[in-house]
């Protein structure tokens, strides 16, 4: 039997193709607002074509749901509440989201690069028994995918032949979606698998601050070893509190004891790309740079003019940090 067929171009072919993807975020936010990143993270799945969903898991999240379904991108919304939810454990997680792809067949996984998804999605790839592809920072096509490799020296082309592609987003990489005229009207609650059991959410301990959150900010003020102590910082504290800025520091400084591990920038710590940074006292360390290379604006003061950080610097201050901050600090006071 001869079967008649209509000429198609590729853009058509592309456009039918898409309608079949469809794409699972994975919501991360504390029970009260929606994580910055999972936007990013939102993006980037509208990027692949078709549908995309957002699943929110947690305890008691609607205040999280309602912001959800604002976000531009999305169109439906998924729910699981339940007590082993608290604390987002990927242990608990995972059932549920390899529950959730079986009743809808997804074909892509995300969430956003944070330790929220470093934890979680590998587990889910492990279940699945596929290679899932880490920290992307562009989407080619729907099986395409880019990420930087030797912290950051290099960019990898991946092409996954997956038949479920799974994936992290490098948040710096793509823009947040708008928080607002979204089209997700309702939610569907779905039914959470029973409990794992194999780990216990007990508490956190946050440190309060009133800086801005260092992945957020627009403008970063980083030190690095040059800085000689913890009690050094303080002059970038008072920069930061004139220039409404987050703080940020090396590596070499977190592994002197100057300031805690949640405050390191670069490639084994967060990720930021503010508007303007600012690099006082670092060298600038091939791993560092991975972390906040892709800034607008870097600004380096070091006294060593042959510092690799300058390599990088839109603008370079070759000068005492411990004279050139104070004077900083004051100039902004006029």
């Amino acid at each position: 039997m001869n079967r008649a067929f209509n000429r198609t171009s590729l853009k058509q072919l592309t456009g039918v193709l898409q309608r079949f993807q469809s794409t699972l975020v994975v919501a991360e936010h504390n029970n009260d607002t929606l994580t910055p990143i999972t936007l990013n993270a939102i993006t980037a799945a509208s990027k692949l074509g078709g549908e995309v969903t957002c699943l929110v898991a947690g305890t008691n999240c609607a205040q999280v749901v309602e912001q959800v379904s604002k976000v531009q991108g999305v169109q439906k919304i998924l729910v699981a509440q339940h007590d082993s939810y608290k604390g987002s454990l990927p242990e608990e997680l995972t059932p549920l989201i390899l529950q959730t792809q079986k009743q809808f067949n997804f074909t892509h996984i995300c969430a956003g690069a944070s330790a929220f998804g470093k934890n979680l999605l590998p587990r889910v790839a492990a279940k699945l028994d596929v290679a899932p592809i880490s920290d992307i920072i562009e989407i080619k096509s729907p099986d395409t995918f880019v990420r930087a490799i030797y912290a950051g020296n290099a960019l990898c082309t991946v092409k996954c032949n997956e038949s479920i592609k799974i994936f992290t987003v490098r948040g710096t990489s793509f823009e947040a979606a708008s928080t607002e005229g979204g089209s997700a009207t309702s939610a569907d609650v779905v039914t959470c698998p029973p409990p794992a059991g194999v780990s216990e959410w007990l508490e956190q301990c946050l440190t309060k601050n009133d800086r801005p959150d260092l992945t957020s900010a627009k403008v970063v003020v980083s030190g690095g070893r040059g800085l000689k102590s913890g009690d050094n910082f303080q002059l970038l504290y008072d920069l930061a509190d004139k220039m409404n800025a987050a703080v940020g520091a090396s590596r070499a400084a977190v592994d002197a004891g100057y300031v805690p591990n949640d405050m390191q920038v670069g490639q084994t710590g967060k990720i930021v790309a503010p508007e303007l940074y600012i690099a006082v006292g670092i060298s600038g360390a091939i791993q560092h740079l991975a972390g906040m290379k892709d800034s607008k604006t870097i600004v380096a003061i070091n006294k060593d003019p042959e510092a690799p950080i300058f390599q990088v610097a839109d603008l370079g201050l070759v000068a005492d940090l411990f004279k050139a901050v104070p004077e900083m600090t004051k100039a902004l006071d006029k």
